[in-house]
């Protein structure tokens, strides 16, 4: 009779949130709940801001790169010279050589990693920066729309573009940019 007794209230219980949850829904389908989609890869990709952020981040890291570059070519002309004339090449030469290459060679992989951490790091710092501006935009744009919700490609399996507001958004980002300008 136990066993009976608590099926039985969890049955009832299931009823009774059943009976509070429609009347929920039912309620937030009168009042015209707005729901908006917004696809963040896009704006990711195509807003001016990231743009931007880009080519910032290549006119800071060239020269640094450009100098990797040619410590790059250097290395592989002093190793091809190495492989090249190792047979006229005194000892004692030879030894010489082999040692500045792996000192070049261990000094530039360094340099690779260091340029490396420093560029991430400053991509992430700009990646920050421009989600906290398209958060911003996006909850701007949702007050002024009166829009109750909004969820992104992450959880999405389909959006229709009727409540799409990613142009929406590109386009006061584009404003943003222009007034910046």
């Amino acid at each position: 009779m136990g066993f009976f007794s608590l099926m039985l209230k969890r049955y009832l219980l299931a009823i009774a949130l059943l009976f509070m949850l429609v009347p929920a829904g039912l309620l937030a389908q009168q009042q015209g709940v707005r729901v908006a989609f917004v696809n963040i890869n896009q704006i990711m990709e195509q807003s001016p801001q990231a743009e931007a952020a880009m080519q910032a981040l290549e006119r800071e890291f060239a020269p640094r790169d450009a100098e990797l570059v040619a410590e790059r070519d250097a290395l592989q002309e002093l190793q091809r010279r190495l492989e090249r004339d190792i047979d006229v090449m005194a000892a004692e030469q030879r030894a010489r050589l082999e040692r500045d290459f792996r000192g070049r060679s261990r000094d530039f992989r360094r340099s690779q990693d260091i340029f490396q951490d420093d560029l991430n790091a400053r991509r992430n710092e700009e990646l920050a920066t421009l989600q906290r501006l398209v958060h911003n935009v996006i909850l701007e744009l949702a007050q002024q729309e009166d829009v109750d919700l909004v969820v992104t490609e992450r959880n999405v399996l389909f959006a229709n573009d009727r409540i799409d507001i990613t142009p929406r958004v590109l386009e006061a980002l584009r404003a943003q940019s222009q007034q910046r300008n």
